[in-house]
């Protein structure tokens, strides 16, 4: 399955949206419309427009996909509709439209919708959805109960009702529900509401489950499952041809997109040069949290704030970032384990020419058992000044006795060592080492290729003293930091044991 970073639908997609409903903004994921199968879309369109809310054309696409009908069965096509969109794009007044219409169209038809709690549900119903509908040319063709816990906006035609309910497991009991609507999916931590509303729902053959939301946290339970099941079900449509039974649509910047780029709104925010601007998105730009602004307009999940290591240049590190930099000849290689053993990293430090240092992460892989045999190749192609490794009671140093058998020596003369020896770094020599790539970090005399794994270590890196000093530490560290750890050891190997070592090397170890 194609990684959510990666995926991309056809571009025949995008060509039949824009087709169809002149809509120049297709969600990332979302399923095709199925010219063959009849919609009561355009109906619901009708409705919108009466309530003073011509939809615009992704509006127009979600609600014409999700209400098709299956020619063989004469039923919705879909049971369940999910939509994953920022805020202020028009969510609201679809799904205000898709409840009216569902009133409008049928007899005693069963409406129920849900939002972060009944209070708010009532708040909603009361100052939005009936204000909305009071101010409409449908006035008058409805009657309100206000009385609380029974509140309803009762169609007189057609005797159909729409009520609230709460965030509870007895949400939805009673009689069938035909339409149940869950709004503002990111505040509900858990699947209650939709195991309340599914048994209610049946009997009933028309009957649709929608929820809506913008981007979430990572206490957002029931969203990231829906989220994650909905990717999965769209791309799995593109690849099989075989549309399942609930339509997902998202719009979303994936996070390689910059946040304070008009061209990533524009990829995700279908409303932009309808009912907002880009003036107003820069707006909320400059006075929102990068990370809030990123779950409520790139429909990012906001995750929580990572804890931070005073002794860890992080912020420096973006700034010495060149995708373009080259190792030079002159480099040192390092090993270096996970506390748990379940990965191992190679890195390398090289000279460039213009003296700063190249730090690159070579390989990273499960486990250990493929380590020395890479090492031993990439010792025979590059003649590194040293292979570096921390001293046994490290993870790495049990990898120690391997590789001098298979031929990596420790140098017999610390004062003169040969080139392409085992450097293992003491204690001393890795608080060394630390101390020195935060300076170098910090004053830009390192440069790395901006790889994810490596900068995932860096950020995630944290610190545990040594006497007055420190050193990176695998076990508190909140991700894998062997990478930043070995790029560590093979800077201080290249710099302080590169200037030692004789080039006592025979040339043909590299040929044979």
């Amino acid at each position: 399955m194609t990684t959510s970073a990666t995926w991309q639908p056809p571009s025949e997609f995008a060509a039949q949206l824009e087709e169809l409903y002149g809509l120049t903004c297709p969600p990332l994921w979302g399923p095709p419309r199925r010219v063959e199968y009849p919609s009561l879309g355009p109906k619901l369109w009708r409705v919108m427009e009466r309530l003073g809310y011509p939809p615009m054309p992704w509006q127009k696409y979600v609600s014409d996909v999700a209400l098709e009908i299956d020619p063989a069965t004469g039923l919705f096509a879909y049971r369940e509709v999910g939509l994953s969109i920022s805020r202020q794009q028009g969510k609201t007044q679809l799904v205000l439209g898709v409840k009216c219409h569902r009133c409008m169209a049928w007899s005693r038809q069963n409406v129920i919708y849900a939002a972060q709690t009944r209070g708010m549900a009532r708040t909603r119903w009361e100052d939005e959805f009936l204000v909305t509908l009071d101010d409409s040319s449908l006035a008058g063709k409805y009657r309100v109960r206000k009385s609380n816990g029974n509140e309803a906006i009762i169609w007189t035609k057609t005797r159909s009702k729409l009520g609230i309910t709460s965030n509870t497991e007895k949400a939805g009991h009673g009689p069938p529900l035909d339409l149940g609507v869950i709004d503002e999916a990111f505040a509900h931590e858990d699947d209650r509401l939709e195991q309340a509303f599914s048994p209610a729902m049946l009997t009933r053959s028309m009957a649709q489950l929608w929820w809506a939301s913008a981007g979430g946290t990572e206490k957002s339970v029931w969203l990231n499952k829906k989220r994650a099941a909905g990717r999965e079900l769209i791309q799995q449509l593109w690849e099989t041809g075989r549309h399942p039974r609930v339509a997902y649509f998202e719009w979303f910047a994936p996070e390689d997109m910059p946040r304070d780029s008009p061209a990533t709104w524009r990829a995700c925010l279908p409303a932009l040069g309808f009912t907002v601007t880009e003036d107003t998105i820069a707006a909320e730009l400059e006075k929102l949290d990068p990370a809030e602004f990123d779950r409520a307009y790139l429909n990012r999940t906001r995750k929580a704030s990572p804890p931070t290591d005073p002794n860890v240049p992080k912020a420096h590190w973006p700034g010495i970032a060149d995708a373009g930099s080259q190792p030079g000849d002159e480099l040192a290689f390092a090993i270096d384990v996970s506390h748990d053993r379940e990965w191992s990293s190679i890195a390398l430090a090289a000279l460039r020419p213009d003296g700063r240092v190249h730090l690159e992460l070579i390989d990273r892989r499960p486990g250990t058992n493929w380590v020395i045999p890479a090492i031993a190749r990439l010792r025979k192609l590059w003649r590194p000044v040293a292979v570096a490794i921390a001293s046994t009671g490290s993870p790495a140093g049990s990898l120690i006795d391997d590789l001098v058998a298979a031929g990596v020596k420790v140098s017999e003369d610390k004062d003169a060592p040969l080139r392409g020896d085992l450097v293992v770094m003491r204690t001393g020599d890795i608080v060394e080492a630390c101390g020195q790539m935060a300076d170098a970090i910090k004053q830009g005399s390192a440069v790395h290729g901006d790889q994810a794994e490596l900068t995932a270590a860096v950020n995630g890196a944290m610190t545990r003293p040594v006497g007055d000093a420190w050193a990176l530490d695998r076990r508190r560290s909140l991700v894998d930091v062997s990478p930043f750890y070995a790029v560590t050891l093979a800077r201080w190997a290249l710099l302080i044991r590169g200037p030692l070592v004789e080039d006592d090397y025979d040339v043909l170890d590299s040929v044979y």
